[in-house]
């Protein structure tokens, strides 16, 4: 059996697709699939058992990224096609079966993706990693005292809480009497990112810190996620990443829908901002946002705030790591 499935550009967007293409491995244990994503995102899928073939798909102008995409899987014949991006490319392929996204908006990504294969029960998202990603995870994070793992970065400003919050939080929880007494913190997070984590990187003792800012690939970050008893950070890949590692999450939202992008698990819980998603925005958000220049619009989310739930999210997982 062979199935074409193809998902998102963005890391988070991916990871939250993982749980339906888990469901399709269990359900079809012999198939041989066919994974098409973004460059970012397809390193994800390089464990992935019954994965045969793994296509970044760069984005061309005028759509040019779907003939591409189109020229390397046109010669077969699908049993299965599932099209998560809401493309028309299942309808131009020889196949038995073709499942495509609709454009409905509505409730949690996990749940929307499940739809589309109409499944009762949303599967969770899942990340698969192989014995060297593993090996590599326990050389960066070895036995010891606990860890704390920090995502201090997104993919836009505004949905990043301060610098100098994290340091506070992290502070708060790894105190004499806090949940992670004198733990050590993994920061996670892309080489294009650390001058932006750099205030929580140089907080702390260079024995306590774990630096992974641009060090591992996607599946050995998860690798290290695995290792951690608690991951704290903004809306993001790395975020959904934790999740889908069945590692204890939290994620920090303000300028983001968490009903649509909260973290997805039992270990999982999210904080926002005092304010809702549009009264952070406004009636002129079209006018004075911008992805690129528009700063942090994450301060009325509190460090007490941000501590009550990391800890709530503690006793609800009795502090076992994952």
């Amino acid at each position: 059996m062979k199935i074409l499935f193809i998902t998102a550009t963005r890391i988070g967007d991916a990871v939250l697709t993982t749980g339906l293409l888990d469901h399709l491995i269990t359900t079809y244990p012999q198939a041989r699939i066919t994974v098409a994503a973004g460059p970012i995102a397809a390193p994800l899928f390089q464990a992935v058992p019954g994965v045969e073939q793994v296509f970044p798909m760069p984005k061309k102008k005028r759509g040019g990224h779907w003939l591409t995409l189109w020229s390397q899987v046109v010669g077969n014949w699908w049993d299965m096609v599932v099209d998560l991006r809401g493309s028309a490319i299942a309808y131009t392929l020889l196949a038995s079966k073709r499942f495509v996204i609709g454009a409905e908006r509505g409730g949690h990504r996990v749940m929307k993706y499940a739809n589309v294969l109409k499944l009762k029960s949303p599967p969770a998202p899942t990340m698969w990693t192989n014995d060297v990603q593993e090996k590599i995870a326990t050389e960066l994070i070895p036995q010891g005292s606990p860890v704390l793992a920090i995502g201090p970065t997104a993919n836009w400003i505004a949905k990043t809480w301060r610098p100098e919050f994290f340091v506070e939080l992290i502070n708060r929880l790894t105190g004499p009497d806090a949940i992670l007494p004198n733990a050590r913190i993994a920061l996670l997070g892309a080489e294009n990112e650390r001058e932006a984590a750099a205030p929580v990187l140089n907080a702390f003792a260079e024995d306590r810190m774990i630096d992974l800012m641009g060090k591992v690939d996607l599946p050995t970050a998860s690798a290290c996620l695995k290792r951690c008893n608690l991951y704290i950070g903004n809306d993001s890949g790395l975020m959904h990443l934790s999740s889908a590692s069945k590692t204890p999450t939290l994620g920090l939202f303000g300028p983001s829908k968490d009903e649509f992008y909260a973290p997805w698990g039992e270990k999982c819980s999210f904080v926002r901002a005092k304010l809702s998603f549009d009264e952070i925005f406004g009636p002129n958000s079209d006018e004075n946002f911008n992805h690129e220049t528009t700063g942090t619009l994450m301060d009325t989310l509190t460090v007490d705030m941000a501590e009550q739930a990391a800890n709530e999210l503690w006793r609800k997982i009795e502090g076992s790591p994952s």
